[in-house]
């Protein structure tokens, strides 16, 4: 009999314990605890991260859960919501190269969320592994079909990531095998995100990680007290794959959910952003940010900018043109190659601040913007590696072209701790002193030796003693 991919998962799920991990697993999983935690506080601070802040307020009663920054506390679904849709306000959390999911956020805000409710004791231990378990699942789940989903015009994070947590939270709750595939039968039918916001700039993206946390718990909880669930969820006549991609021609190799589990880790090619932007626009940041420098090019100087591409961005980050040269918000501003490029190059900085209102007013950035020029190139790599390269061109005539072969935060160009670290600081200014981030940095450095994980939600709110 052929077991269904559901519970093969669910079996390795239950299986795997803190000693199973490897090293680099252990240590990557607490740089994205700390990652996603600076995150959700610099979305805290925007203005979408205070109407949803304001909206789950309004839905939610009192709770045990805490929102991160403010403190308020709220049922355990609506705290991993919030803190899930604020981590990636800034389009700033990591993704998995090849499937292109954000897998850290909603896996960290649903572990916190887990570990603040108090229904079962949850160490330091337990938190790290029930993430990298809920990590590599989605990561796992996504590269079924690398690249196809975005074609068409679904958001990996949306529809994979509450798998992950799905089986994180089943691992937290204690749940058997067959309970957990229960819970992944169920979560299928609440895998959702649509990107029509990327037509107009407007915000749904970034709730995806914060309804992947909300998913996944309540689809755990819903198996815990017997709701059942489909088990063929994943390779199912109407499963996650056949429902979404209806072209049976598209390729499917259900064999990358299940082969090695335990032995080979996808979330291992899971790379760190430095920007806050899509990640396919990093490489070509940093090169020309490189050439800018090496040869003390100024903005003014710049007649054009030309950028070979593989064919799988060009529906994301370069077309339609009108949009990208113009971008109507901050949201839409993240996923412009034009945009993105002419207000690295004119500012010289993209961090916790950028696509500002002023930024995308600004007639020298959108001038600049409509001079950066895209074409296919068939020998750039398709998802799995970020490859950028530009050749500028001057007012004088003068042409010169920079490659970055690997994006900056992946496992082939890491960002340094101190890199992290500089960036978590940024993120979390808004709302933690210096001393109150270092004892928070310093607890997550020491995650596997905390008896009760709850404490990172506490020292993540302002003014935390």
């Amino acid at each position: 009999m052929i077991v269904p991919l559901s519970l093969q998962l669910a079996r390795w799920v239950s299986s795997v314990t803190f000693a199973d991990l490897p090293q680099d697993i252990v240590d990557a999983t607490k740089r994205r605890v700390l990652d996603v935690i600076g995150l959700s506080l610099a979305g805290a601070e925007t203005a979408f991260g205070r109407s949803v802040r304001q909206a789950a307020i309004a839905l939610s009663p009192p709770g045990s859960c805490r929102v991160l920054g403010t403190g308020e506390r709220l049922g355990v679904t609506t705290a991993a919501f919030v803190n899930g849709s604020f981590s990636q306000a800034l389009e700033f959390d990591d993704t998995h190269n090849e499937s292109i999911v954000h897998m850290s956020s909603p896996s960290v805000a649903a572990a916190l969320a887990l570990a603040d409710l108090g229904v079962r004791p949850i160490s330091g231990r337990d938190l790290i592994t029930a993430i990298a378990i809920g990590n590599e699942i989605s990561c796992r789940v996504g590269s079924v079909s690398p690249g196809q989903f975005h074609r068409l015009g679904f958001h990996p994070s949306g529809l994979f990531a509450p798998f992950g947590v799905t089986y994180l939270a089943g691992k937290l709750l204690g749940l058997e095998p067959e309970a957990m595939a229960r819970a992944a039968g169920i979560c299928g039918s609440f895998a959702a995100g649509i990107l029509e916001c990327w037509v107009d700039g407007t915000q749904p993206k970034f709730l995806h990680p914060g309804w992947a946390a909300q998913s996944g718990i309540t689809s755990a909880f819903l198996a815990q007290a017997g709701t059942t669930g489909p088990a063929a969820v994943f390779e199912g006549r109407f499963g996650l794959f056949a429902s979404h991609l209806q072209d049976k021609g598209v390729p499917r190799d259900f064999t990358r959910i299940s082969a090695e589990l335990g032995t080979r880790w996808d979330s291992r090619n899971a790379s760190f952003k430095p920007f806050p932007a899509a990640h396919v626009l990093h490489p070509y940041v940093d090169a020309l940010w490189r050439l800018q420098q090496r040869l003390g090019i100024a903005a003014a100087d710049i007649e054009r900018i030309d950028c070979p591409v593989a064919a799988f961005i060009v529906p994301i980050v370069c077309e339609p043109i009108a949009e990208k040269t113009a971008p109507a918000s901050d949201s839409h501003g993240r996923v412009s190659l034009q945009y993105t490029l002419a207000e690295a190059s004119v500012l010289g900085e993209l961090g916790k601040t950028a696509y500002r209102d002023e930024s995308l007013r600004n007639p020298e950035i959108l001038a600049l913007a409509r001079r950066v020029h895209y074409r296919v190139d068939s020998t750039f790599p398709g998802p799995g590696r970020f490859k950028g390269a530009v050749t500028v061109t001057l007012k004088d005539g003068r042409s010169f072209a920079e490659v970055e072969e690997f994006n900056r935060g992946s496992l082939e160009n890491p960002m340094t701790d101190s890199e992290l670290r500089a960036k978590f600081d940024a993120n979390a200014s808004g709302y933690l002193s210096a001393d109150a981030r270092d004892r928070l940095a310093s607890e997550i450095l020491r995650l596997e030796d905390l008896p009760d994980a709850s404490v990172l939600a506490g020292l993540a709110i302002r003014d935390a003693v």
